[in-house]
C-alpha cells in the first residue's frame, strides 16, 4: 500500500480513536461503572481481535515457544490500552473530547520523544533537540489554549 493510503488510514483510526471516550463514557452511564463499562469494551475488542485472527490467520506467532520468548514488559502494552480505555472514560466527559486529545497527543508527544532519545526498545537513537523541544512546548501551549477557549 502506498504511504499516502497508509497517512490515510491513520487520520480515520484517530478520527475513530476521537469517538471511543465518548461512547465508552455513555456505556458507562448505561451500565452505572466505569470499570465495568471498560471491562465490557476491553472484551469487545478482544472479541474483534478473535475475529482478526480468524480472518488474516494466527500465522507462526501463536506458540507456547514464541509466546515464552517474549519479554516479560512487552506484555504490559495490553495493559496500558486498558488503562487508557478505563482512564478515557473518566476523563473525556470531564475535560471535553478535544482537550482530552490535545493532552493525550502532548503525553504521546513527550513520551515518543524521550523514546527517540534513549533508543528505546530497538529505535535508532534521536537525541533531543532545540527544534523538538519547541515543537513539544508549541503542543503544550495548544493544549492550554484550546482549554482555554
Amino acid at each position: 500500500m502506498h504511504f499516502t493510503l497508509y497517512a490515510f488510514a491513520a487520520v480515520l483510526l484517530g478520527a475513530l480513536l476521537a469517538m471511543q471516550p465518548l461512547i465508552n463514557a455513555v456505556l458507562a452511564g448505561a451500565v452505572g461503572s466505569p470499570a465495568v463499562a471498560t471491562t465490557i469494551s476491553i472484551f469487545v475488542a478482544f472479541l474483534g481481535a478473535l475475529l482478526l485472527l480468524a480472518v488474516m490467520g494466527v500465522g507462526t506467532g501463536l506458540s507456547r515457544t514464541t509466546l515464552a520468548a517474549v519479554p516479560w514488559w512487552a506484555y504490559l502494552a495490553g495493559f496500558i490500552g486498558t488503562l487508557f480505555v478505563g482512564g478515557a472514560i473518566v476523563i473525556a466527559p470531564v475535560t471535553g473530547a478535544l482537550v482530552f486529545f490535545v493532552c493525550i497527543v502532548a503525553g504521546q508527544l513527550a513520551g515518543a520523544t524521550l523514546a527517540d532519545h534513549l533508543g528505546a526498545f530497538g529505535l535508532e537513537v534521536r537525541p533531543v533537540s532545540a527544534l523538538r523541544l519547541a515543537g513539544l512546548a508549541l503542543v503544550l501551549v495548544g493544549a492550554v489554549m484550546v482549554q482555554k477557549g
